[in-house]
């Protein structure tokens, strides 16, 4: 495509499958990387049209929506009435344009059974840290949905792209941290001009959550990490949150109310899967000890201190109770398993992962086994590197597993990793329910069953050349039933 004065130059997307709904996303910017994405303050009209082929002879829905300067010129359609388990394909003109086409999938039905599904999931992507070489790969699979577990976009300023130095593509935003909702804006902006991340959204729907780096790092509720005035964190914060929903494919009903937006949710993939999408951000108590690596004590073990918050817990665990899907998983940010290191010799842990949070991460894996929920699952983002753990209650007294961990790697973020370091080393050593690590980056694509979850490790050897390709690095097998875990591992 030539850009130019393209509007549409960010891309499509869609999001949030349901069995009969999809949002449909994309935001006008005639030159992206301008103040207002080169737009003016005049509404535009844009038209949307959803098929059952790529050539759109077979158009089954058609409308218009109105891209307002009020909400950076995005759009969010929420279509209805859909088929479960189906292709559909879409696009948009606006102003004598026309967008490129999208692929989007309707989640299955809830009644019936459902054979398999196939899901990937990525997280931190460091526009300055890399190339997104994963996204080019993970479209190649084309799964049925992708899930984006936080870190869509970094708060701090950018010197270079995979350690080469070139400035001179970036916005004037680009160069210091972001505060304002342009700055926000300018930052979403230049992440989504990356081609392969524009080929992954216009393959498959995605579900997103956030993490920190959409705001601040280690921002904890409406307390900042330079400890700046609660009522300053919370404008920015509302910045923040306004460039997310705007940049996101997600409903309308997602539209944050200033400095607040629920973002947790749940979705439903027929009989198979059951998704709890977490945020741990929003309603969690500020992280102690001064949130530096360290051991457990008194602080992490308050019984007054929660990572979800009471209500969020609260709907968890009724959505978990009421479960009747297969594999029942919580797709969110942080490790809840201690993954613990021996430092100066003690056991340290990290105080922004459930580590920290002791009390939340036994009333919910607690509550889970109460109530008899199986399968259980945990998949998380956050520690650029995938880790594959045991996940237990406690781990510093024995504990019944009660379901598996994945952690996945980061898509850019750190730069490039080693297939085995120092770091996985102390890892492994100090905690025994890790069963597979690695710091290379890449994504994880699976494969659920009623009879297993198989999930495939991949990475990339490089993301400081956008040409790089990824391989299988590892496959991890969960049975149905019991909470083993099967690693095979690939090495060059």
């Amino acid at each position: 495509m030539n850009h130019g004065d393209h509007l549409f130059t960010l891309g499509v997307a869609s999001g949030d499958p349901l069995p009969d709904a999809v949002v449909l996303w994309t935001r006008l910017a005639s030159a992206p990387l301008a103040p207002h994405g080169g737009m003016t303050d005049i509404p535009i009209p844009v038209e949307w049209e959803l098929a059952l082929d790529s050539s759109f002879r077979r158009v089954l829905k058609r409308g218009i929506e109105l891209a307002t300067p009020a909400d950076g010129h995005s759009v969010h359609v929420d279509v209805r009435g859909l088929e479960p388990a189906s292709d559909y394909f879409y696009r948009f003109r606006a102003a004598g344009h026309i967008s490129d086409v999208g692929r989007t999938r309707t989640a299955p039905p809830t009644a019936g059974t459902t054979r398999a599904l196939t899901f990937a999931w990525a997280s931190c992507q460091s526009w300055g840290d890399g190339f997104f070489n994963a996204y080019a790969d993970m479209a190649a699979a084309a799964p049925d949905v992708v899930f984006h577990l936080g870190d869509y976009v970094y708060e701090k300023a950018i010197p270079t792209r995979g350690g080469q130095r070139n400035t001179t593509a970036l916005p004037q935003s680009a160069h210091s941290e972001m505060t304002s909702l342009d700055d926000y804006r300018e930052r979403y902006a230049l992440y989504k001009l990356d081609p392969h991340l524009q080929q992954a959204h216009r393959t498959s729907p995605f579900i997103v959550t956030m993490d920190d780096h959409e705001v601040e790092n280690n921002w904890a509720a409406g307390i900042s990490e330079d400890s700046v005035p609660v009522p300053d964190f919370l404008y920015r914060r509302a910045s923040a949150f306004k460039a997310w929903w705007e940049n996101t494919p997600v409903r309308a009903e997602l539209r944050p109310n200033g400095a607040d937006m629920r973002i947790y949710r749940r979705f439903t993939f027929g009989d198979i899967a059951q998704f709890s999408v977490l945020d741990t951000r929003q309603y969690r108590s500020d992280q102690v000890n001064g949130d530096t690596d360290g051991p457990q004590n008194d602080f992490t073990a308050r019984s007054d201190r929660t990572i979800t918050g009471a209500a969020q817990q609260q709907w968890l665990l009724d959505g978990l109770a009421s479960s009747t899907t297969r594999w029942n998983v919580l797709a969110h940010q942080t490790t809840i398993a201690d993954l613990a290191r021996t430092r100066n010799g003690a056991r340290a842990v990290s105080m922004d992962g459930w580590s920290g949070y002791e009390a939340s991460r036994t009333q919910i894996l607690d509550g889970a086994r109460e109530r008899g929920v199986g399968n259980l699952v945990s998949i998380v983002g956050d520690i650029h590197r995938s880790v594959v753990s045991e996940l237990k209650s406690t781990y510093t007294r024995p504990a019944t597993t009660v379901g598996v961990e994945l952690a996945g790697t980061s898509i850019s973020s750190g730069g490039d990793g080693a297939d085995s370091d120092e770091s996985d080393k102390l890892l492994k050593a100090a905690s025994p329910h890790v069963k597979f690590g690695n710091s290379q980056r890449g994504y994880v694509l699976n494969r659920l069953t009623h009879r297993d979850w198989q999930a495939e490790f991949r990475v990339a050897d490089s993301v400081a050349d956008p040409g790089a390709g990824l391989r299988r690095r590892a496959t991890v097998r969960i049975p149905d039933g019991r909470p083993d875990i099967e690693v095979d591992e690939f090495r060059r």
